[in-house]
């Protein structure tokens, strides 16, 4: 296990996977802001381990998956706080977790709803169990979605989608997500992780940098991370020339660098 900061925000490794897990089962993984900062840990740790293939976020117990923010902590804040703290650190949390440069799988092992919702929105792949409901309430707190949940839900699950669940207040079953394009797949209670992971050995045996590169151009061309897509591919094909070590070997040598060409 790998210390994320946070005793409730695990983070586990089984050879190629990782495994981050929400263990707040008794408030229904509702998450706090040291939980938000744990979130972000784990991502980058799971970033700079070059072994792992895949990622795989689950929420501890069958009830929830992650029932969002919790409301105890974040209705305590002040306005500017919640503003420029809460959501804040919640977006850079969130952000880490959907630009990954490995596929996430979100395990929806209970509901997923409000700040839930947005997390599962950051995964690749989403595998809902048949009892979960999923959905966006917090209007009906007089409060708006605010880890992106009118922004990345609304370019992975369409826009008419997210306004029927943050407008009115729908809430969808496992089937109806599915039939939505909300989920990727549905499963009987209790088997989400190991449909998981099945999911993550098939992703495993893939290239790695082709699986990187492609997540990256699938985010880019849903508007996630479009600058650093650009600036990776454009590092990767420079640092694979030979200009780099033209440059770097007059460095080295204290003379001015002879490129050739034009």
């Amino acid at each position: 296990m790998s210390d994320t900061g946070d005793k409730r925000i695990n983070l586990n490794f089984q050879a190629h996977l990782a495994i981050i897990t929400i263990a707040r089962p008794e408030k229904l993984n509702a998450l706090d802001y040291e939980m938000v900062l744990g979130l972000e840990r784990a991502a980058h740790v799971v970033d700079s381990m070059e072994v792992i293939r895949c990622c795989i976020i689950k929420g501890e117990g069958e009830k929830s998956f992650c029932a969002g923010g919790d409301i105890e902590a974040w209705s305590k804040w002040s306005p500017e706080n919640f503003g420029m703290a809460w959501v804040r650190h919640g977006h850079r949390a969130f952000d880490a977790l959907a630009r990954l440069r490995v596929p996430l799988i979100a395990a929806l092992n209970g509901h997923t709803l409000g700040g839930g919702l947005e997390l599962a929105a950051t995964a690749d792949f989403r595998i809902a169990e048949s009892h979960v409901k999923l959905g966006s309430p917090e209007t009906g707190l007089g409060i708006i979605p605010g880890w992106s949940g009118t922004q990345r839900t609304v370019r992975r699950f369409g826009s008419q989608i997210v306004r029927r669940m943050a407008l009115l207040g729908e809430t969808f079953s496992g089937e109806e997500a599915l039939r939505l394009g909300i989920v990727d797949s549905v499963v009987p209670k209790g088997e989400s992780l190991a449909a998981a992971k099945q999911m993550a050995s098939q992703l495993a045996i893939r290239g790695p940098l082709a699986t990187s590169l492609t997540k990256m151009l699938i985010n880019a061309a849903e508007g996630e991370e479009v600058e650093r897509t650009l600036e990776a591919l454009a590092g990767l094909a420079v640092a694979g020339g030979p200009e780099l070590k033209t440059g770097l070997a007059a460095f080295r040598e204290k003379r001015a660098a002879l490129f050739g060409g034009a």
